[in-house]
């Protein structure tokens, strides 16, 4: 595996790890929006390394953008 998935400040991520919001974003099909320091427990890494597959308390199978978190 070259690359690997990493977060805003470059930390690399791995499977299980617990992230941050590092700025509000809005969940396309709904009306909710993740707030800045909201946390993703248990990531799970998929075949794009731009991307990370995690549940929050209010949604859950969120796919995310890496560039977007940071390591907790």
């Amino acid at each position: 595996m070259s690359e690997e998935t990493r977060d805003a400040n470059g930390t690399r991520l791995a499977e299980g790890d617990s992230v941050t919001l590092v700025k509000d974003l809005k969940v396309k099909g709904t009306s909710t929006t993740l707030k800045r320091g909201t946390l993703v427990k248990g990531i799970r890494l998929t075949g794009n390394v731009a991307e990370i597959e995690g549940s929050t308390d209010k949604v859950k199978g969120l796919v995310l953008r890496a560039e977007f978190l940071k390591k907790a």
